[in-house]
């Protein structure tokens, strides 16, 4: 096993707080937005054996079989399939949908065939993987996760009493949903900018002064994430896009999963996220990078769906599962309480353990033993055998079994 030494991204939407409350540390007064742990090759995780700090990436380069187990490199390659992040939102992040596998290996070959650079900003795709991802809450989160059912985005939308914003609840009244969802988010994202500018103000200052009684009150704690998100991106269409998708707020303990072609947000908190090891986005707005329209329309479900909040599970070996489709990570976790039995942890897949109340020991069969304070995290080799002892939760990230 191996202390993990992890790198901060300090992305403009980072909270400037979240991530020092749990590390226990003074703010830099910048935003500290994620922080990685994993071999992804933007921010690989250091770990040292005796002869100094290495990149994890580069360890598991030198003997991928041993550190990863035969399981997983027959699965997925000689690399670690997953990166585990804490994520801490201060203001919301861009809104945004992945490809699915297929998508991502045609997407990519047709780029490369283009002589699209891998650094352009208007590259789409940066690799042949699919990125699905999981967050699980660590404080009150909240997000926009899958089209609303399109008969209650049109009562929302009415509900702002905005003249601009009638002609999209009639044509989800009047189209079967899909049609619809595809008609009015390629109206919103094709319109006049100087216009939807003009919208996004008008429905801006409607949410932030919501009726508070009548059918539309229900939509209180929605109009308040959308009227929060046009103050950080004023006129950008991506506000009414997110209009339509449900508004999700997570508790401590709930997780959210983002499968292919859903459209999604984080808007605030603090939470353990888990993806699989991709840079592929195709983005709807809040945000100044690049918005490619017809690619992002071929991408999306125009399925209304509800966000299908998980709650996490007790597996076989006493961790907590939330459960996922996905072969290339499952994110489990084990509250410790005091007095308990040492927690014995073993199998034939690589894990990250990342502890977010603690501390909590964790100690390998020759008796060594890593202490791990709230926010710090070990890697265990496939087929190493540790104890995990202490009072409070770690989260453990690993391929799915």
């Amino acid at each position: 096993m191996d202390r993990l030494h992890n790198t901060i991204r300090p992305y403009a939407w980072g909270s400037t707080t979240a991530l020092p409350e749990l590390l226990g540390v003074e703010p830099t007064g910048q935003p500290q937005a994620e922080l990685w742990m994993g071999a992804h090759p933007g921010a690989p995780s250091h770990i040292d054996r005796g002869s100094g700090p290495r990149s994890l990436a580069a360890v598991i380069d030198d003997d991928p079989a041993a550190e990863l187990g035969t399981r997983t490199v027959a699965g997925f390659g000689p690399r670690l399939p997953f990166l585990l992040k804490l994520l801490a939102a201060g203001s919301p992040l861009s809104l945004q949908v992945h490809p699915d596998r297929d998508q991502a290996a045609a997407g990519y070959a047709e780029e490369e065939a283009n002589g699209v650079p891998l650094d352009a900003p208007h590259r789409n795709y940066k690799d042949t993987n699919h990125k699905p991802e999981l967050i699980c809450a660590l404080t009150p989160f909240d997000g926009l996760c899958g089209f609303r059912d399109a008969a209650e985005t049109a009562d929302l939308l009415d509900g702002l009493d905005v003249d601009q914003l009638k002609p999209y609840a009639d044509l989800l009244r009047a189209r079967p949903a899909a049609d619809a969802l595809r008609e009015v988010l390629t109206a919103v994202l094709t319109a006049d900018p100087e216009a939807m500018a003009d919208t996004v103000a008008r429905a801006e200052r409607a949410a932030a002064t919501p009726p508070t009684e009548g059918p539309a009150a229900r939509f209180a704690d929605a109009y308040a994430a959308y009227a929060a998100i046009a103050r950080h991106y004023p006129g950008d269409p991506g506000v009414i896009a997110a209009m339509l998708l449900n508004h999700v707020r997570l508790a401590p303990g709930e997780a959210l999963f983002l499968g292919a072609g859903v459209p999604h947000a984080y808007l605030d908190g603090l939470g353990v996220e888990i993806m699989a090891n991709s840079d592929n986005v195709l983005r709807c707005g809040l945000t100044p990078k690049h918005v490619d329209v017809p690619e992002l329309l071929r991408i999306v479900r125009f399925e209304a769906t509800g966000p299908g909040v998980l709650r996490p599970e007790t597996g076989a070996d006493g961790f907590e599962v939330y459960a996922t489709p996905i072969d290339e990570f499952e994110l489990s976790r084990l509250l410790l309480a005091e007095g308990a039995a040492p927690h014995p942890l073993t199998g034939d897949r690589p894990a990250i353990l990342l502890a977010v109340e603690g501390p909590i020991a964790v100690t390998d069969a020759a008796g060594d033993r890593i202490e791990l304070a709230p926010g710090e995290s070990a890697y265990v080799r496939a087929g190493e055998r540790v104890e995990l002892t202490g009072v409070g939760t770690v989260f453990r990230a690993t391929v799915a079994g």
